[in-house]
């Protein structure tokens, strides 16, 4: 069950703590996988531990999300580099956080630009191979905040809320071909940043989570895992929300 054996996937910000996870469950159920991010050196790296764990020939495309013209040519030189791109992962993703009366111009603009834009572009360049093999799975990252909102965050709510609300329109024009787009929303996830907070903010936290611990990376790249398979063939248009009940919706 969730075999993805034989197919491919595009995972932006992949040597990041989430990305990686990503990248690790796909990989586990036999995706081969192109891995970008904007650090060579750690996409390298990261590639050699893959493959060492599970060696499927996965490969890095550098890109830096903020350049237009780098955008444009990612899904290009994924489907030359694997032969053809059956799944696409937006999970790359900046914040620039400040009270909405103090945020600059460019804090906004950085946010929408890498998190929103990028990632539409590289669904639309997507689209094309998907619908010429008549299969395709597009999974978008969002978060908990695009739902719910958070005080400082006006910039990063708009592009996760962004996110929604395209890929549900995609969803409707892209289904008939055999294409499905999707959204895993994570909560708090325990990655290198969090874990540097100190121990009374973490308690914090996971006072505001019904579960009482902030999730694991696995638990968002297994979400990612099943809307990739077959078996989620009839699921498309829908957020998965994956915060441990820290926020609950109809």
């Amino acid at each position: 069950m969730f075999d993805l054996t034989g197919m491919t996937a595009l995972v932006t910000g992949a040597s990041g703590g989430i990305g990686s996870s990503i990248a690790r469950s796909l990989a586990k159920q036999g995706a081969r996988i192109a891995l970008s991010g904007s650090n060579s050196d750690k996409l390298r790296a990261f590639r050699a531990e893959l493959n060492d764990e599970f060696p499927h020939d996965h490969v890095e495309v550098t890109c830096n999300l903020s350049d237009t013209t780098q955008v444009e040519e990612l899904v290009p030189a994924a489907v030359d580099t694997l032969g053809k791109l059956d799944i696409l992962v937006n999970n790359a993703g900046i914040t620039r956080d400040n009270l909405s009366m103090r945020m600059k111009d460019e804090e906004f603009e950085q946010v929408l630009k890498i998190n929103l834009e990028a990632a539409f572009r590289l669904m639309r360049g997507a689209t094309r191979p998907m619908m010429k093999a008549r299969f395709g799975r597009m999974i978008n990252i969002t978060s908990v905040v695009g739902a719910t909102g958070n005080p400082g965050q006006a910039n990063y709510a708009a592009a996760k809320a962004g996110l929604v609300g395209m890929s549900k329109s995609m969803a409707q024009e892209l289904a008939a071909r055999g294409i499905t787009v999707n959204c895993v929303a994570p909560g708090f996830i325990r990655t290198a940043m969090t874990e540097v907070l100190p121990d009374a903010q973490k308690d914090a936290l996971n006072a505001r989570i019904p579960m009482g611990r902030m999730g694991e990376g696995d638990e968002i790249g297994a979400a990612v895992a099943y809307l990739a398979s077959k078996e989620a063939g009839y699921i498309t248009g829908q957020t998965l929300h994956v915060n441990g009940g820290m926020a609950m919706f109809s």
